[in-house]
């Protein structure tokens, strides 16, 4: 069998497995459902893996007599979507078997399981199609299966509403890429991609902004992320795992498919649209997580600053391009595919860490926990480390793609277009900016959650998490660690995915004898992951050998430094908000924020409190206006309902007068 016939079958298995759990008792098919989720993935894992190894630039197409009439569905397997499908099933295999044991707590499986199996065939789904009506409804239940799981706790007024919200979010997304795809079709009206190819339409920058709303949308790009930071912390933590390492990367496919791959030869003022806007999101991303107190809505917003920092590479890939830059393109363009698995592996890592919080305390508020490593201390090892890969320190993943898209902005002098090469070095400090504030937002997520003394009797009482939560999360702990310092192989292995979209790729980096890697020149740059990692690891050694040698082994107690505050109380430890605080002040202007004090009453001798308040800007100047401009018309209109037979008829013939007048009036104007 084909590779393309071999995946089908395998998501044609995930859409089984709602029938197979009916069949079952909830508290039984638990297992049977996420374990037999964790082989499928493994399954499509190695035919993705086998095509992108062995035939990178040989696609694999079928066509089944499904969908339109006398057009079929089109499916088909080259190296872009080989690569997408590997990150979706790598991301599908460990949170299903996160799941395994995450599963056993959840209060509602019946609203959870069928759907699961469901998101999964989705994602699958919308990385094979081969044409626009294929994909789109594969997009179409994705985004349907994925709110049915933001849904699954619904007694929640704040899941309701993050539902509503993602729900109408996802509509308007899907209208943007049905427009967008009905321009690529063009007059004859060929839905297929490789008919699409053939002709690019002459509206490619039209399409180009719908493929920004409509897959942006579903990336979280600012400002249409407003769903996300409420949909992500409302669904359980495997699923939050797959919506914001999965489920935003084939938003990203969808972006790429269709601007680098149907339509055309790109301008040069796309990546001004796109740079900025990618910058944007990176900041406000960033700064928007360092405000927050809930662990998961933490990690929702810092899905938008990594999309940013994607969507950066893709920019500026699109700049080299257009000015037949190739080798700058490729570079670019690496470094945005790589972010694309480095993301989905720590975010995944990070969302399973929160989820093993959740389980221990049933608690997502930082405020509320604190002393978790004694408690769970693999958990805070795990936690860690995808704490440093987010924040982007060597010798992890995360700084190889950061790293690589830093050095495709050095190349940005040469781009003879003067407006890119005013805009790239101002989105590179706000990379840089968003860099540093990323590592403070998570030695706070880290400090406040794991360190200190606990806040409440629940994180004092923590235990660690089964054994199938760990193995998941020990999993990509280590690939955190490996792609970080080995990332040659995975580069080389994206090297036909670049090919096939910018026509080049970087130098193969297996052929270095030392493992380092080199963008362009050995002369220009390069970086050894597996050095700075030797180098941590021997001076870390050195330094506890040392201390051991030379330090005195006699135990001396006293009591600990107590700033001033000798009281034993956690209330004097450092508080997320109290972290914050001096960003927070910095950036209110972004936020609108405002704190107050409330002081007890006269002869009330309880403490002060400072609350705080912030508003998304976004939501506040575009969204709400609109929602309410809705509501307006919509109880203003509601008396339509009730007219008569009579008012309706005589409605129906001043809308027949007003069209054929307007007929006649572009009969005029056209003869």
């Amino acid at each position: 069998m084909t590779p393309v016939v071999v995946a089908l079958c395998s998501v044609s298995a995930f859409l089984g497995l709602p029938l197979l759990a009916a069949a079952m008792r909830w508290s039984a098919a638990t297992r049977v459902i996420y374990g037999a989720c964790v082989i499928i993935c493994l399954v499509v894992l190695v035919v993705a893996l086998t095509q992108l190894l062995s035939a990178g630039s040989t696609a694999s197409s079928l066509r089944l007599p499904l969908g339109l009439p006398w057009i079929g569905a089109h499916f088909r397997i080259d190296a872009l979507a080989a690569f997408f499908l590997a990150v979706v099933n790598l991301g599908g295999a460990s949170a299903s078997l996160f799941a395994i044991g995450y599963g056993k707590h959840e209060k509602a499986p019946g609203r959870v399981l069928p759907f699961y199996a469901a998101f999964l065939a989705g994602m699958n789904l919308v990385v094979l199609a081969d044409d626009a009506f294929t994909f789109l409804v594969s997009w179409e239940f994705m985004s349907l299966s994925s709110w049915a799981l933001v849904m699954a706790h619904h007694h929640d007024p704040e899941n309701r509403h993050a539902g509503y919200v993602y729900i109408v979010m996802a509509s308007f997304g899907t209208l943007s890429l049905l427009l967008a795809f009905g321009l690529l079709a063009g007059g004859s009206g060929s839905y297929s991609f490789a008919e699409m190819r053939s002709a690019p339409t002459a509206l490619s920058g039209l399409v180009l902004i719908l493929a920004i709303l409509g897959a942006g949308s579903k990336a979280g790009l600012v400002p249409l992320h407003v769903w996300l930071p409420l949909a992500h912390p409302a669904a359980p933590s495997h699923v939050s795992a797959l919506m914001s390492g999965v489920m935003t990367k084939v938003a990203v496919y969808g972006f790429i498919r269709i601007v680098f791959d149907l339509s055309g030869v790109p301008a040069w003022w796309w990546s001004i649209v796109i740079i900025p806007l990618a910058g944007i999101t990176c900041v406000l991303g960033v700064l928007s997580a360092l405000m927050q107190h809930d662990l998961k809505r933490l990690l929702a917003y810092h899905t938008v600053e990594n999309i940013g920092i994607i969507f950066i590479g893709l920019g500026l890939a699109l700049a080299f391009s257009a000015h037949n830059m190739r080798t700058a393109a490729a570079v670019a363009m690496t470094a945005a595919l790589l972010h694309v698995l480095n993301h989905s592996i720590f975010k995944s890592l990070l969302f399973f860490g929160s989820g093993a919080v959740l389980t221990a305390t049933g608690e997502r508020d930082m405020e509320k926990l604190g002393g978790l490593i004694h408690g769970m201390p693999l958990t805070a090892f795990t936690f860690l480390a995808g704490c440093m890969a987010i924040s982007a320190l060597p010798p992890l993943n995360g700084f190889v793609s950061e790293w690589l898209i830093f050095q495709a902005i050095l190349l940005s002098p040469d781009v003879p277009s003067w407006g890119i090469k005013l805009i790239v070095p101002a989105v590179g400090g706000m990379l840089a900016l968003s860099a540093a504030l990323a590592a403070a937002c998570f030695v706070k997520a880290f400090g406040v959650s794991f360190l200190g003394r606990p806040r409440t009797t629940v994180a004092a009482g923590a235990q660690e998490v089964d054994r199938w939560s760990l193995a998941a999360m020990f999993i990509f702990a280590g690939l955190c660690l490996l792609i970080g310092i080995i990332p040659g192989p995975i580069i080389d292995t994206l090297a036909p995915v670049v090919n096939t979209l910018v026509a080049a790729h970087m130098p193969m980096q297996s052929a270095d004898p030392w493992l380092s890697i080199v963008p362009i020149a050995e002369s220009r740059s390069s970086y050894n992951g597996l050095l700075v990692f030797v180098f941590i690891t021997i001076s870390t050694l050195a330094a506890i050998e040392v201390i051991h040698r030379f330090a005195s082994r006699a135990v001396r107690r006293g009591p600990a430094w107590d700033c001033g505050f000798p009281d034993p109380s956690p209330a004097t430890q450092y508080t997320a908000g109290g972290f914050a605080q001096p960003i927070r002040r910095v950036f209110s202007a972004l936020f609108d924020a405002r704190e107050d004090v409330v002081m007890p009453a006269p002869g009330d001798i309880g403490a002060a409190r400072l609350t705080i308040r912030l508003r998304d800007l976004a939501w506040e100047m575009l969204y709400a206006p609109v929602g309410g401009a809705i509501w307006f018309a919509a109880d203003h209109l509601s008396h339509l309902q009730f007219l008569t037979i009579r008012k309706y008829l005589s409605l129906v013939f001043a809308l027949l007068v007003i069209l054929l007048f307007f007929l006649m009036l572009v009969m005029l104007v056209w003869s």
